[in-house]
């Protein structure tokens, strides 16, 4: 059964009922529907038209719609419909739209609501992937109809497609020269949850931005499908006269306007306007109506508001070749100490199997995630602090410990047999937790391997930030009461240092008022991680070092004025070169370190 509940109201019904002699094939179908409501193959198959008349004349129960939310589809209540098209209305009140595009129509309450609100309209196209909702939309485009007969009835078709193979280029060359709306709401989720739950409907290729070796393999080529219909739908109409509003993520957004600088869209007037997701959708995301005019200049900024009482909140994007959270507070000062990082921000330890090498201490004893005490030599056990530990000062020691099996990556792991046994029992004895490991990071490399490991991991002080929260304030870690160094996981990041009195500079240029201001403008708090390596690495050390007079920080850090003249050579002297070990810890000397 290809109807579903809600789809067929009883006025079509006893509309259908009334013109029965009209509907006595197929063809004299379509040619009396596209007559009432516009709409070009009304029935596309006979095997639908059937159906549909033994629905009619029997009165058939309909099967329920299933919850379709996993495939990130959020059907778009009708006031939210009604708000968004009327801000672009009036946004342009000369535009009268000849063309409407909804390229994941849904069950078509955008189309209804354009037919409502633009009389100009020539030519409307939907494509929908899920059958059921296609029939929603007809039978809701022909309720209108009957109830609005005198109407002006527009061109419309309503696709069975799968957006990504759809051809919009083809669409487009036809349509070009009719001033065009683009309008809707594409599914609210990623490709590799699509992957997950085995639907059809995901792009053929996954890596679409082409990242390559390892960003594409821990992360960066997933991506939200939402941009990628976007991206798809502004390569091919952005030189339509028209606009474009989409329902996104509010990450979907900023990601579109941080790809502009790349793709140069001719859009502009860009508007975000924020609502409130968990009332309009009950869902817990943020999200907004993007917007921008096409056929424009491209732009390179965004401005943000509120859609519901259109109060502007502030104006974000591209600032001399750099992407921005909010221009006027980058503009007012904190920019100046944009740059490029004297020192590599680094991720803490990734090891996909926590509940085996994450230890802690039970009344001297370790005991791993299963509650289990594990008889280990302490050699290879070090100090583990995580993102939630990180909230400020200097801390030397975390809740957890973590089993470090290599010092670099890919360094062969034979030696724990040999050297530490009792350890290499343990890890042999729970093997198969290793072999669940999903990520492709581990394939083909030594048994128990890890990842985000090398010669930085090993020093002594490191201060460190959380990639999961939004606080910008900045950790001191010192080495725990052995002497050893504490390791991080990987939702933190740090630099590490081989000098205490260098680490205490770095850390205190950190917590700056200026670099607090700074990050502040940068980070999107709305984004599933505000912090990254790549923000880190705008913050330039030496601009920071020469903002600030020795003399009036004598009281805040004990140092001597020696070493913070040895700090800023030291600045300027790795501005000269590559970037390499951080303070001079070599490899022959870590090999020589044990602990």
């Amino acid at each position: 059964m290809i109807f579903m509940s809600g789809e067929i109201s009883a006025k079509v019904s006893e509309f259908i009922r009334n013109n029965k002699s009209k509907l006595s094939s197929p063809e004299s179908s379509n040619s009396f529907l596209k007559e009432i409501c516009g709409i070009n193959n009304f029935f596309n198959e006979s095997s639908k038209y059937e159906d549909f008349l033994n629905v009619i004349s029997e009165k058939n129960e309909f099967v329920k719609e299933p919850i379709r939310r996993d495939y990130g589809d959020f059907q778009t209540n009708y006031n939210l419909v009604s708000t968004s098209i009327d801000y672009i209305l009036s946004l342009n009140k000369n535009i009268n739209f000849d063309f409407v595009l909804e390229p994941t129509c849904g069950n078509g309450n955008f189309i209804i609501s354009a037919l409502k609100r633009i009389p100009s309209l020539k030519k409307i196209v939907g494509i929908e992937i899920y059958e059921p909702y296609i029939w929603e939309t007809k039978f809701k485009i022909l309720e209108y109809f009957i109830e609005h007969p005198r109407s002006k009835k527009p061109e419309i078709e309503i696709i069975k497609a799968n957006v990504f193979n759809f051809n919009f280029k083809e669409l487009s060359e036809e349509t070009y020269g009719m001033r065009t709306l683009i309008i809707g709401n594409p599914p609210w989720v990623t490709n590799s949850e699509l992957s997950s739950i085995e639907s059809e409907n995901i792009p053929d290729k996954s890596n679409y931005k082409n990242y390559k070796g390892l960003d594409a393999i821990t992360g960066k080529g997933n991506f939200d499908i939402g941009e990628f219909i976007s991206i798809l739908i502004l390569k091919n109409f952005c030189n339509h006269s028209g606009y474009f509003g989409f329902l996104i993520k509010n990450s979907v957004a900023k990601n579109l306007l941080f790809e502009q600088m790349t793709n140069k869209f001719r859009i502009g007037e860009i508007k975000k306007l924020n609502f409130d997701a968990k009332k309009e959708f009950n869902a817990s995301v943020d999200a907004c109506l993007f917007v921008s005019e096409m056929n424009h200049s491209p732009e390179m900024f965004c401005v943000e508001e509120d859609l519901y009482s259109h109060t502007t909140i502030k104006k974000f994007g591209w600032v001399n070749n750099r992407f921005v959270s909010s221009i006027d507070d980058y503009n007012n000062g904190v920019g100046n100490i944009e740059g490029s990082s004297q020192f590599i921000w680094r991720q803490g330890i990734k090891h996909d199997c926590s509940k085996i090498m994450e230890l802690v201490k039970n009344n001297g004893k370790f005991v791993n995630g299963y509650n289990q005490e594990v008889n280990i030599e302490n050699d290879l056990v070090f100090g583990l602090i995580k993102s939630s530990e990180l909230k400020g000062g200097i801390i030397s020691s975390g809740r957890k410990s973590v089993i470090v099996t290599q010092k670099k990556i890919g360094e062969c792991t034979d030696y724990i047999k040999y050297d530490f046994p009792l350890t290499y029992n343990y890890l042999l004895k729970n093997k198969n937790y290793f072999a669940k490991r999903k990520s492709k990071i581990y394939d083909g490399k030594p048994e128990f391997s890890i990842f985000g490991i090398g010669d930085y991991s090993f020093a002594p002080y490191k201060i460190a930030i959380s990639g999961m929260y939004k606080t910008t304030i900045f950790t001191l870690i010192l080495p725990d009461k052995d002497g050893k160094p504490v390791m991080l996981d990987d939702t933190c990041y740090f630099i590490g240092f081989n000098d205490f009195d260098y680490a205490k500079i770095a850390y205190y240029l950190l917590n700056l008022e200026i670099t607090q201001k700074f990050l502040r403008t940068i980070i999107f708090t709305d984004s599933k991680r505000a912090i990254t390596k790549e923000v880190l690495m705008r913050i330039d050390f030496y601009k920071l070092y020469k903002s600030v007079d020795f003399n009036s920080i004598i009281n805040e850090i004990d140092i001597p004025f020696k070493k913070w003249v040895e700090f800023g050579n030291l600045l300027e002297e790795k501005m000269k070169k590559p970037q390499g070990l951080l303070f001079g810890i070599s490899e022959n000397k870590l090999k020589r370190t044990k602990y």
